[in-house]
């Protein structure tokens, strides 16, 4: 099901395609092969297999340069200031329901309530709730750059035997080989350099152990690629990929995931699209070395550019609170069975 060729309507008909390589492309130089478990699909490093590429991957290239002004440390801080006010109540209702955090977190094989499971970017600790249901809270650390978000989360009472501690997904507080279970919902979008957080689940998982990474799509819809570029990061799903390998991965999945009254429709992209996994085979660093990081978050910036960047990223983010609301009232007035 996870394998298919999305059109405007996104029949979901399995389609058979030769993939050109490399990152950014209509598809990727992995082939994956259809897994058991519904909604999944595994890449592997067969190079006779033959590549099925996934059509809400095929929009058009994107610029080198992109704005993406809340894609920063700095600005995502005050940005989630203000939206922490209110993200349980306006963000989870359209992108993040109770059914498609337990239907992401799936794959992440939570079967031992004594594992060792660190939730990046854990914010309110809406994704928490879902792990500690298999998961003795005890064992879940919190980790999260804002403090307005844990603040939310410390409010909860299932989550109060939790470790919470403010920290940077690019740079994790925990040694080497120290988690059973890496979990990131929603937090990707916001990274200067997705790599270099992808390896640092890595490096934190032991020998086994299971990233799962849950975040946006890209659009397909030009309207809906014209904010996405300007607000935030919305990765393609053989970037997922490419950033799981080259960081050590093995056996990657993409799981997608969506609000019930999307009816499979992905051209404008999803906040929470797919939910992405990967085991790590090794124990030890990630065998990827990488440079000093993107962003310095102690460096001073110009306050009228972060300002300036800050509002234009406020406004195009606004676009896809409203694009929930389209799609809910699309399916109330649509009848059942119609494309939408």
């Amino acid at each position: 099901m996870a394998s298919v060729m999305l059109s405007g309507a996104e029949s979901l008909k399995p389609i058979r395609a030769i993939a050109p390589s490399g990152i950014g492309s209509a598809g990727s130089d992995f082939p994956k092969r259809f897994s058991s478990q519904k909604g999944l699909v595994c890449y592997t490093r067969n190079p006779r297999t033959r590549t099925i590429a996934p059509k809400c991957s095929l929009s058009s290239s994107r610029p080198v340069s992109q704005p993406r002004f809340i894609q920063h440390k700095q600005e995502a801080f005050w940005f989630y200031r203000f939206l922490s006010i209110v993200y349980d109540h306006i963000i989870n209702p359209g992108h993040w329901t109770e059914d498609m955090r337990d239907e992401a977190l799936e794959p992440a094989d939570l079967y031992d309530r004594k594992m060792t499971v660190v939730d990046v970017g854990g914010g309110t600790g809406f994704t928490t709730l879902g792990i500690v249901k298999h998961v003795d809270a005890k064992n879940v650390t919190i980790l999260d750059q804002s403090p307005h978000q844990l603040a939310k989360a410390k409010e909860k009472e299932p989550l109060k035997e939790c470790r919470i501690i403010e920290g940077d997904a690019e740079d994790l507080p925990f040694p080497t080989d120290y988690a059973d279970r890496y979990i990131s919902a929603g937090s990707i979008e916001y990274w200067p350099d997705p790599q270099r957080g992808i390896r640092e689940a890595y490096r934190v998982l032991k020998i086994g152990g299971k990233a799962c990474i849950i975040g946006p799509v890209y659009p397909t819809f030009w309207l809906s690629r014209f904010f996405a570029d300007l607000w935030m990061l919305f990765p393609k799903e053989e970037e997922y990929i490419e950033w799981f390998r080259k960081a050590g991965f093995k056996n990657v999945q993409i799981k997608r995931i969506g609000p019930k009254w999307y009816r499979g429709v992905r051209r404008h992209g999803l906040i929470m699209g797919c939910s992405v996994t990967g085991e790590k085979p090794f124990t030890g660093d990630s065998p990827l070395q990488l440079g000093p990081k993107v962003e310095d978050v102690k460096k001073p910036v110009n306050k009228f550019v972060f300002l300036s960047r800050l509002i234009l990223g406020a406004i195009a983010g606004a676009y896809f609170v409203l694009i929930p609301i389209y799609m809910w009232l699309k399916d109330k007035i649509v009848p059942k069975g119609w494309p939408i």
